[in-house]
């Protein structure tokens, strides 16, 4: 088994992002190395100007991937966006169809040997991937056929409100029908809490009938310092993580 996890999300927009830089910090709290990995990203910038602390390769026109510099700066990375974010789009589409209005293909090799570079110089890589599992990449390949390959243990980030449970036991049960090794789910505050009555009683419904543990409940952060992010990476249950960081190591 590779070092590491594998980042998806029961919908878009629930926060992955966030909970990718919150693990890099636990795992640094057990005296690990890590890193952040997004294999792809759409909805890039383009910018004429090379930045030159991003270490481009390309000396030309770039696509700046905003999760893959964010996660960079968080994790503390030297090394080049190129092998933290191989794959990035303009349009902010899902990787399919961003892919056929761009004329561009996705290049799984570049991904692997990005894959590879990072996984060789740090202790555990975070791979954050892109939407949820039936994300489609190719015609034929989705984000759970990536899940497959990177072959990490899946952890689940969903949101605290209305449907979510639905959203959640879908996506879990998927993924183990599917053979993913899921490792526990989180639940994030990518947004202020609305004090439902959903919010406060779907943690406790979903550990009742979740064959799967919850790492943590994340709250929702008015900033993004380094700083804030460590520190709320205090609410995700050390322990889970240690356990299959461990399992990782001895395989």
């Amino acid at each position: 088994m590779q070092k590491g996890f594998f980042i998806t999300g029961t919908d878009t927009g629930v926060g992955k992002t966030i909970i990718t830089a919150a693990l890099i910090k636990a795992i640094k709290h057990l005296g690990l190395k890590a890193c952040a990995m997004k294999p792809i990203e759409t909805g890039c910038l383009k910018s004429k100007v090379k930045v030159q602390s991003l270490n481009f390769k390309d000396k030309d026109e770039v696509l700046l991937p905003s999760d893959g510099i964010f996660l960079k700066e968080i994790a503390g990375m030297d090394d080049s966006i190129d092998f933290i974010v191989p794959i990035r789009f303009k349009n902010p589409l899902a990787p399919l169809p961003a892919s056929e209005r761009e004329g561009i293909y996705v290049d799984f090799e570049k991904i692997k040997k990005a894959y590879r570079y990072l996984s060789k110089k740090y202790d555990a890589v975070v791979v954050e991937g892109i939407g949820g599992l039936f994300v489609p990449i190719t015609r034929d390949y989705f984000v759970l056929d990536l899940a497959k390959d990177f072959g990490l243990p899946l952890i689940v980030v969903s949101r605290p409100g209305l449907g979510t449970i639905n959203h959640t036991m879908l996506t879990i049960n998927y993924a183990i029908k599917e053979g993913l090794h899921v490792a526990g789910i989180i639940i994030n505050y990518s947004h202020k809490s609305k004090g439902t009555l959903a919010e406060d009683t779907n943690p406790e419904v979903i550990k009742q009938i979740s064959p799967i543990p919850i790492i943590g409940i994340f709250p929702y952060l008015e900033n993004l310092e380094n700083d804030t992010i460590e520190k709320a990476a205090k609410n995700l249950d050390i322990e889970i993580i240690k356990k299959y960081l461990e399992i990782c190591f001895l395989n």
